[in-house]
């Protein structure tokens, strides 16, 4: 059984590195900051005698940055398969030498290389809809979003956030059509949601805000935010959609400018073992990939878990949504404003 780098042998990495290899710069969202920097910051600073910067914000601004800059200023970068596949597309990630990763023969297979070469998914999770059971009658197939009852209820990711694009093929679906055929089509059924909207939110936290203040009581997210709005609302409740939740992998890459390479490699192994995903899952943050990884009943429930779970999710066709995303955006704010 392969087994993480030891401490020592870390720290001797970090140390025969040079100046520059001391300071790993990591772009990700920051929600669950706390939570990561307990489980995952720290220890890896203890095990790497080196120190950790940040970039925070969503996927199209810490994307849109780093593209900017020609892939340089970040060394690993967190992002949803949907934003990784632009940048694979731009060609701002280098591929992955899967040798220098020894926990990766314990991830599942679709977390292992998902996109052709680049990096892995260090999380398999679910975008469903949430509700507060104790405001809304059970919600059991997308086309309930637009029932009359919720009218002033949900919030909706917006189109530049992972799940933005993917409501529009949901849309689609309610009105009988392909979005990425016929958008006309699916708009129109988008326009028809719009009484039933209070706000569109841009980040977790935004989302969560808006349920813990009773502004809204229905919203469309994926499942690592279902701890925090339980918090804050205890009668939230995860849809079961007759038609299905959609597959999303978050995947951690090496961006092709990035200074600390070996660094890199070491965090991203790092995140992979189970000693980490298994604290991840257990306390809300996100749903394991690592096999090794056991959870109760209880803790298992918020997650995709377990390769059933995973064969029952609907997929995205991120070159189509790439390819479209560009003329949605510009419909969209139509319909909701900028």
């Amino acid at each position: 059984m392969k087994k993480l780098l030891s401490i020592s042998a870390l720290a001797l990495a970090a140390s025969a590195g040079t100046a520059s290899a001391e300071t790993l710069v990591v772009s990700w969202w920051g929600y669950n900051g706390d939570k990561l920097d307990a489980n995952l910051i720290q220890p890896f600073k203890e095990m790497c005698g080196c120190d950790v910067e940040f970039e925070t914000g969503n996927n199209a601004d810490r994307l849109g940055k780093l593209t900017a800059r020609g892939g340089k200023g970040v060394d690993v970068i967190f992002l949803t398969d949907a934003y990784s596949q632009i940048g694979i597309e731009d060609g701002v990630f280098q591929k992955i030498d899967r040798s220098k990763l020894e926990n990766l023969d314990e991830i599942y297979e679709i977390a292992r290389d998902p996109q052709g070469g680049y990096g892995p998914a260090y999380t398999v999770g679910r975008i469903g809809i949430v509700y507060d059971s104790a405001k809304v009658e059970p919600i059991t197939k997308w086309e309930d979003l637009w029932r009359e009852d919720l009218a002033s209820s949900i919030s909706l990711p917006n189109i530049t956030t992972t799940a933005g694009p993917m409501f529009v093929v949901q849309a689609g679906d309610v009105a009988g059509v392909d979005a990425y055929e016929d958008a006309d089509a699916a708009f129109a059924q988008i326009e028809k949601i719009k009484p039933n909207v209070v706000k569109n939110y841009n980040t977790g936290s935004e989302m969560v805000n808006l349920a813990s203040t009773g502004e809204i009581a229905v919203t469309m997210t994926q499942d690592f935010t279902l701890s925090s709005l339980k918090e804050a609302v205890p009668t939230m409740e995860w849809a079961e959609l007759e038609d299905g939740d959609i597959a999303v992998l978050n995947t951690l890459n090496i961006p092709t400018g990035a200074e600390n390479v070996e660094l890199a490699y070491q965090f991203i192994d790092f995140v992979l073992s189970q000693e980490v995903q298994q604290k991840e899952a257990e306390q809300g943050v996100d749903a394991p990939v690592n096999t090794k990884v056991e959870l109760t009943d209880e803790q298992a429930a918020m997650w995709t878990y377990g390769q059933d779970e995973i064969d029952a999710l609907n997929t995205m066709d991120y070159a189509k949504m790439n390819a479209a995303k560009t003329d949605w955006i510009d419909r969209w704010n139509e319909i909701f404003g900028m």
